[in-house]
């Protein structure tokens, strides 16, 4: 009679053999780790990034430096490598001082100030008002024109536009990778950061054409940067603005830029900033990151001692590039309780913790080492 295969012999779902499908993955695919938590959220990416602030562990120059941007009315810019917890750093501030959700700009080589201000979409409204010109409804088209609101619904304001939005607490900003921006792009945040103001030509343009209006605007309805569902959540995504169009701040933002060195900034501004360079995680935050990540799921933690020294032997005594959610996804895959890799452990480790600033293997089927 055979023996059943060992339980760590199994871990295996897909195992190239097309000559012998099954669809018992149901079954066999357990539950995501905390940090990937796909269907399980309300708003995709936004619980996501909150659970990345909730497992940070702070730092006290992290402390300081939060705390000076927050008394100075200053942004504060953080450098560090790739993986180091810094725009962590921002949700896990959100989270401690009950801040609301925090509006996220991810900067790219096309990024403008003027879309993280605000959108308008001036498409949409031409084409309703052909439709209605077509349609012979004239009063509808009046309306269209003149109205504030009608103007309001096509405009979106974006992270940064949505950050100066008055209120009697500050919003949190996240910039995330702002070095990956056009070379403009720091100097075009100048003026915004010392006046904490900025305007919508859209909407002026029509307290200068309607002098009735200009007398007793009214308020106007414009869709926000804001994602969160949660009824409770202190950050509506739809929010009231005078129609005037100049949107001022009450309380200035804490305003976060990430960066990972691959650039040199304007020293205007660096005067206008704050900075702090956020260091790798050590052995003890290390063992609180992965306590934080895994209080749901039983982990061998003998295995777990045995990948975090390795880990930082290879980062710190090798110099090798490496994230610390390299050293998540091995544990989650090598170091779970009730499902072992078996005889791919070791294989399986080297592709998952691999150093970041080599590049892919050419051999195929190789890691690199």
């Amino acid at each position: 009679m055979s023996q059943p295969t060992p339980p760590e012999e199994q871990w295996t779902i897909f195992k190239g053999n097309n000559h012998d499908p099954h669809d018992d993955i149901e079954e066999r695919l357990p539950p995501a780790p905390s940090w990937r938590p796909f269907g399980q959220e309300l708003s995709p990416g936004v619980s996501r990034r909150q659970r990345r602030g909730q497992t940070f562990q702070t730092r006290p120059e992290e402390v300081r430096m939060v705390n000076a941007a927050l008394y100075l009315r200053r942004p504060l810019l953080i450098t560090g490598k790739p993986g180091t917890g810094k725009s962590s750093l921002a949700y896990a501030v959100a989270a401690e001082l009950r801040l609301g959700e925090v509006l996220y700009w991810p900067i790219t080589t096309r990024t403008t100030v003027k879309e993280g201000l605000y959108t308008y979409d001036a498409i949409g409204r031409l084409q309703e008002v052909k439709q209605m010109e077509a349609a012979g409804d004239a009063e509808g088209l009046r309306g269209l024109v003149n109205d504030p609101q009608k103007v309001a619904d096509y405009i979106t304001l974006g992270p940064l536009g949505t950050a100066l939005l008055p209120s009697n607490r500050p919003r949190v900003l996240l910039i995330d990778e702002i070095d990956k921006g056009d070379l403009d792009l720091p100097n075009d945040l100048l003026t915004i950061f010392e006046e904490g103001r900025f305007e919508i030509p859209e909407l002026l343009r029509l307290e200068r054409d309607d002098l009735e209006i200009k007398d007793s605007p009214p308020p106007v309805q414009v869709r926000t940067a804001y994602h969160h569902r949660d009824p409770e959540e202190p950050t509506p995504r739809d929010y009231k603005h005078p129609i005037d169009g100049r949107i001022t701040c009450q309380e200035f933002p804490l305003v976060i830029l990430t960066s990972n060195g691959e650039r040199d900034f304007p020293p205007p501004f660096l005067r206008r900033c704050l900075r702090l360079t956020m260091q790798d995680p050590d052995l003890d935050q290390l063992g609180k990151i992965v306590a934080a990540h895994f209080q749901d799921t039983p982990i061998d933690q003998d295995q777990v001692g045995e990948l975090i020294k390795a880990f930082l032997q290879r980062r710190d005594g090798g110099r090798e590039q490496l994230a610390t959610d390299q050293l998540l996804n091995a544990l989650f895959m090598v170091a779970r309780e009730r499902q072992g890799v078996g005889a791919d452990r070791e294989a399986l480790i080297t592709s998952l913790i691999a150093d970041l600033s080599q590049p892919l293997p050419t051999k195929p089927g190789s890691a690199t080492p």
